[in-house]
C-alpha cells in the first residue's frame, strides 16, 4: 500500500533515529574530518543530516563498498614435514551479509539512477555478482526531489530530470518547514508503517508539494546529448587532435572516477600477513595510466588521451550500444564540478559532430 507522511523539520532526526532502530539508514552529512564536504555515511543520534546541500561523493560505496574481502585463505604447514603446504580458503557467500534493510535517505535522483548502470553491470549479465545483487536487494532509496541545480548539472541531458524517481522506492519532497516523504513501491510499504505516529500532510501541504514535482520538472525541460552520438564518437575514435585537445589539460588524478555514480572499474589484489591472507576488490579508475598494465609489461591505453577516450567512449558509445540505449553517465556533474582544471565532458560529447572541442 502506497501513502505519505509529513515531516517537520524539527521532527526530522528523530524521524530517522526511529528508522535506524530497524534499519541501516544512510545519509548525507558532514564527515568530521571536513574532506568531502557533504558525503554518505550510516545514521546515528547526534548526526545532523545534511539535505539543502549537494554531496560531493555519491552513496554509491552502499552497494559497491571501497574495499571488500571477498574470501579469506591461509598456508598451512604440515607439522610433520614443514615442506607440505595445504591451502585453506574461508569462501565467503553472499548469504553472510547481512539481511538487516538498508535506507539510503536523501539521494538526489541522479544518486539514485546511477544505480541503474550498476545493476546492468552487476546483476543482469550472464555472472551475476552474488554480493551487489544481496545488498540491491536488501537496499531500499528515498530520494528527494533536487530544486537546487548549479552550472555543472546536465541530467536532463541524458534522459533524467531534479524529479525522476526511476529506481526510487520513496519520494521525499522538500515544502515549507519539512518533507512529504510518500511511498512508489509496494515493497518499501513497511518503511511508512513503521512511521504510524506521523500524521498525514495537510491539503495544503499536499498542493505545495505537487508545486514543487511540477516546478522542478518544468524547470529543466529535457534536451538529449545530439543524436547520433554513438556513431559520433566511432567516427572521432582516430581523430587524436580531437582527443588531444580534450584532454591536454587532464591530470590523469582519477577524481572524475571516484566521484561518478556510474564509474565501477575495480582491481583485485591478495593481501597477507605471514601465512593468512584475503583477496580484495577496491575500487580504482580506468584513468590510471597502471589500470591496463599487463604481465607482460605492455599497456593497451598508455596514454591519458587513449584513457579519457575509452572512458567517454565506454558511457556514451559503448553502453547504449550494449544496453538499450542507456546512456552510463546520470548528468550529476560531479566530474565537472571537482574537475581540479575544469575538464567540462557535456563540452567533450557535443564536440563530437564539430570542428573542436573547447572542453575546459
Amino acid at each position: 500500500m502506497t501513502g505519505k507522511v509529513y515531516i517537520a523539520q524539527p521532527d526530522l532526526e528523530k524521524v530517522l533515529s526511529k528508522l535506524a532502530g530497524n534499519m541501516d539508514v544512510w545519509v548525507p552529512a558532514a564527515p568530521a574530518n571536513g574532506k568531502w564536504g557533504v558525503e554518505f555515511m550510516p545514521y546515528h543520534s547526534g548526526l545532523a543530516p545534511i539535505l539543502n546541500r549537494r554531496s560531493s561523493l555519491p552513496p554509491k560505496k552502499v552497494l559497491l563498498p571501497q574495499m571488500e574481502a571477498l574470501l579469506r585463505f591461509e598456508y598451512q604447514k604440515d607439522p610433520q614435514d614443514p615442506s607440505k603446504v595445504t591451502l585453506r580458503l574461508d569462501d565467503p557467500t553472499a548469504d553472510s551479509l547481512t539481511s538487516r534493510p538498508v535506507l539510503v535517505f536523501g539521494a538526489r535522483p541522479c544518486d539514485t539512477r546511477g544505480f541503474l548502470t550498476l545493476d546492468r553491470t552487476f546483476t543482469n549479465g550472464p555472472y551475476v555478482d552474488a554480493y551487489y545483487r544481496k545488498r540491491r536487494e536488501n537496499t531500499f532509496f528515498a530520494t528527494l526531489v533536487c530544486g537546487e541545480a548549479d552550472s555543472a548539472c546536465f541530467c536532463s541531458s541524458v534522459g533524467s530530470g531534479p524529479a525522476d524517481m526511476e529506481g526510487s522506492d520513496l519520494r521525499l519532497i522538500p515544502v515549507e518547514d519539512g518533507y512529504v516523504l510518500e511511498t512508489l513501491t509496494e515493497r518499501a510499504a513497511f518503511i511508512l508503517d513503521s512511521l504510524e505516529s506521523l500524521a498525514l500532510p495537510p491539503t495544503e501541504i499536499q498542493e505545495a508539494a505537487a508545486k514543487q514535482i511540477n516546478d522542478e520538472i518544468s524547470s529543466q525541460p529535457a534536451s538529449g546529448f545530439p543524436p547520433g552520438t554513438v556513431e559520433a564518437f566511432r567516427g572521432r575514435f582516430e581523430n587524436l587532435g580531437y582527443w588531444q585537445e580534450a584532454v591536454e589539460q587532464c591530470l590523469s588524478c582519477g577524481v572524475c572516477t571516484y566521484v561518478c555514480p556510474t564509474c565501477y572499474c575495480f582491481t583485485i589484489t591478495d593481501e597477507m600477513k605471514n601465512l593468512e591472507g584475503a583477496r580484495l576488490r577496491s575500487w580504482d579508475s580506468c584513468m590510471f595510466s597502471h589500470y591496463t598494465s599487463e604481465a607482460s609489461g605492455h599497456n593497451p591505453r598508455p596514454t591519458k588521451l587513449e584513457r579519457y577516450r575509452n572512458r567517454v567512449g565506454h558511457k556514451f558509445s559503448y553502453i547504449p550500444t550494449n544496453y538499450d540505449g542507456m546512456i552510463g553517465c546520470c548528468g550529476c556533474g560531479r566530474c565537472i564540478r571537482l574537475c581540479p582544471v575544469s575538464i567540462d565532458i557535456r563540452k567533450v560529447v557535443q564536440g563530437l559532430k564539430e570542428e573542436t572541442c573547447e572542453c575546459a
